[in-house]
């Protein structure tokens, strides 16, 4: 009877350790930043914007031990994007919404992870009607662009890490629909993020 407790208690714990070890998918909650560039075009028009601070939602499926594709959802509270275009000056404060889909290359370092990731994304600039807007003609934009980042994942437990990372956007910057507000350029985002992920 003893040798039969024995046997099932070891078969439960290999399980459990078998089950630990194929965790395939995690989820992380991050805090980010969204800092974009000061922009000058051939149009004439400069632009000028804050930074702003929100969330990122991502889920990552593992392909491998070393390789996952990741979807991202992520949403900034508000920023000011300011347009000068000589002589008047348009002032839009705006929204951001993420949605990203990436590949991701890891590397294991004893607890560290380092990664790599790329991908197609776009953001939703949503303008937001107050006193903070100057012009009544700034309309929602949806920009597609490309999706990059490098970042470091450390291992606080077998289910949980802190994920650290530099993300950055590179897309068109928006008009908000009035051609009046056009560049032509492209730009690169910056978009910082620190976070916790759950491995399941």
């Amino acid at each position: 009877m003893k040798k039969i407790a024995i046997i099932a208690f070891l078969l439960a714990a290999s399980a459990v350790t078998v089950r630990a070890q194929e965790s395939r998918q995690d989820v992380s909650l991050s805090f980010t930043g969204l800092i974009e560039p000061y922009v000058y075009s051939q149009t004439n028009v400069y632009v000028h914007s804050t930074p702003s601070y929100g969330v990122l939602a991502s889920y990552r499926f593992m392909l491998t031990p070393s390789s996952a594709i990741e979807a991202n959802y992520g949403i900034t509270y508000q920023n000011s994007i300011t347009y000068h275009t000589n002589p008047n000056v348009y002032k839009i404060l705006t929204r951001t919404q993420e949605i990203s889909g990436a590949y991701v290359h890891s590397f294991t370092f004893k607890k560290y992870n380092p990664f790599l990731e790329a991908g197609p994304g776009a953001l939703i600039f949503m303008p937001i009607r107050n006193s903070g807007t100057t012009t009544l003609d700034a309309k929602r934009q949806t920009s597609i662009g490309f999706l990059y980042g490098a970042g470091v994942a450390y291992e606080i437990s077998p289910s949980f890490d802190i994920r650290a990372e530099y993300r950055g956007f590179v897309l068109k910057v928006p008009n908000f629909g009035d051609s009046v507000l056009t560049t032509n350029k492209w730009r690169n985002l910056y978009n910082p993020t620190l976070g916790v992920a759950y491995h399941f």
